[in-house]
């Protein structure tokens, strides 16, 4: 294993992390509906596999917040299909976990981790703030004592019945389980506050006693295989296991990759996207085969494992291990565990992955990034994780191109139809007065895309009527198909006017898309083309009885 050289650090940064993953691991466990052992089983099979094959060395990965949302609805959808209980429709479920790991695998060997940097900010603030609120708003009833509805609309709807059912012994404790998190770093940060509140309020709800939900019986030993649920799915999930599994492995994959930047900015190294993927991938394929929960890098861990020393891959081995140690033997223990106190530490968990600083800005940043930030939260919480993204992404994408369009249309603007006396690159007295009455000269400045295409040709059909127009297109790097007809359009209607086009400044991406579609040489001779604007200005003063009969 390259990077994995073994120091003191990552000992200590591997037990730290493994102490830190156990409350998160039984909480997540608890809110997908399969139960505080997958949240371990997920823990220790992701976080293993993942340290040993991923491309972030210093990554610690498990049950994250955002995958267990998304694995919570999953799991609540099979299980009302099929009327029955969870241990009904494991088959699918273990099948979909897996497929999300095998379609991990997949977006690494395509390299397609690189493309995580194309998400706008915004998308990704909103997406993740969308999480937090997501986390927090499904464990309140579970805070309170009382079983949580399987959706966010559903908790809002809901709350008032609630309100008169509280078991105020819950809510106690999980309140005092906040307490304690927050207040706890103040005196020593040596000992993980989620840890002591864990130990503290469940050994007060042992001391006293009372009538709160607990976690239950855990699976004590190394768990067994699951694959031969698989055989028995019923084919109406089959379309429905596709469509969670990509929902998983895409997630799971912004999720991780996220994670790897943050590292990166505190380790001062570089990750390694896909190779991080493929690590994800098969740790989450092999969690899945085990019945354990999916998971991605986790960003409190990782920062856990880093700030404790952990550099290299050793430390995340190490955090699974102490895991399986505690599995193997911590069983009975963890089943005294109230729900409220796992709600209590769900309910930090959400705090910190609002994204803060972007709420706190959102009237001073751009009102367009503002507007797709609320939206794709809103869509988040209330509707869908992957349609949040995607309609983040598409809205961002048509408001980026119509800021582009409006910058070129300004630019263009400025020194766009310009007559000869009032271009500058050559002197007047050395350019007939003829030449310079009968001649336009159009700038183009950016790329010429779909956004500004349909203004272009609008502007060049009100040209007046003149023997020739200059195209400088030396500020014009990208052409596409909409850019490419709409300069055909734009030349065919001045070729119906007599109008001859000179084209000066062709950038190589250009001029290849306008042979490839004959526009060079049908359209626009060869002796039209231009590398400089000074050489067609020459031209026409050289041949002034042959260009401007």
């Amino acid at each position: 294993m390259k990077n994995s050289r073994f120091t003191k650090g990552d000992l200590f940064g591997g037990i730290t992390a493994g102490i830190v993953a156990l409350p998160l691991a039984l909480a997540f466990g608890v809110q997908s509906g399969l139960g505080a052992a997958a949240g371990l089983y997920g823990a220790i099979f992701l976080g293993f596999f993942a340290a040993i094959f991923g491309g972030t060395p210093s990554q610690i990965s498990g049950p994250t917040g955002p995958m267990t949302v998304v694995t919570a609805s999953t799991v609540a959808v099979f299980v009302s299909l099929n009327g029955g209980d969870v241990s009904s429709v494991m088959g699918a479920i273990v099948a979909c976990f897996a497929l999300a790991g095998v379609l991990q695998i997949i977006m690494g060997v395509l390299k397609i981790g690189s493309l995580i940097k194309y998400i706008p900010y915004p998308v990704i603030s909103g997406f993740m703030s969308g999480i937090g609120v997501i986390i927090i708003l499904l464990q309140l009833y579970k805070a309170a004592g009382l079983p949580s509805p399987a959706t966010t609309i559903d908790v809002v709807k809901e709350i008032g019945p609630a309100l008169q059912k509280i078991n105020l012994w819950a809510l106690l404790y999980s309140v005092l389980t906040v307490l304690i998190i927050y207040s706890f770093p103040r005196f020593t940060r040596k000992i993980p506050s989620t840890l002591i509140a864990l130990l503290a309020v469940t050994g007060v709800s042992i001391l006293l006693g009372k009538n709160v939900p607990l976690i239950g019986d855990i699976p004590t030993g190394f768990p067994g295989l699951r694959i031969g649920d698989v055989f028995s799915i019923d084919p109406k999930f089959y379309m429905l296991i596709l469509e969670a599994g990509a929902t998983l492995a895409a997630l799971g994959a912004i999720d991780s990759l996220l994670t790897s930047v943050i590292a990166d900015n505190v380790t001062k190294t570089k990750h390694k996207s896909n190779r991080e993927l493929i690590g994800q991938g098969i740790g989450n394929a092999v969690s899945g085969m085990f019945g354990g929960l999916p998971g991605a890098g986790a960003t409190m861990r990782t920062l856990v494992n880093v700030r404790s020393g952990g550099r290299n891959r050793i430390s995340g081995v190490i955090h699974s291990l102490i895991l399986l140690i505690i599995l193997l033997g911590a069983g009975k223990y963890a089943a005294m565990i109230p729900q409220s106190v796992l709600a209590g530490i769900l309910i930090t968990v959400g705090i910190g992955i609002l994204d803060y600083k972007s709420l706190k800005h959102i009237n001073k940043v751009p009102r367009t990034d503002a507007v797709i930030m609320i939206i794709v939260l809103l869509v988040t919480v209330f509707f869908d994780l992957l349609l949040a993204v995607g309609i983040g992404m598409v809205m961002a994408a048509i408001l980026f191109m119509k800021q582009m369009s409006d910058l070129a249309e300004e630019r263009s603007r400025i020194s766009d139809l310009m007559s000869m006396k009032d271009e500058m690159s050559w002197p007047d007295e050395k350019v007939p007065a003829y030449i310079q009455d009968n001649v336009i000269i159009k700038h183009l400045d950016g790329p010429l895309f779909f956004g500004f295409a349909s203004g272009f040709v609008d502007k060049i059909a009100r040209l007046p009527d003149i023997k020739f127009v200059i195209i400088r297109m030396e500020k014009v790097p990208f052409i596409d198909q909409s850019g490419l007809y709409a300069l055909e359009e734009a030349i065919l209607s001045l070729e119906q006017r007599h109008i001859q086009v000179m084209i000066t400044g062709l950038q190589t991406q250009p001029e290849d898309r306008l042979r490839r579609i004959r526009i060079i040489p049908d359209l626009i001779p060869e002796n039209n083309l231009f590398r400089r604007f000074n050489e067609a200005i020459k031209w026409l003063v050289d041949n002034k009885e042959v260009a401007l009969v």
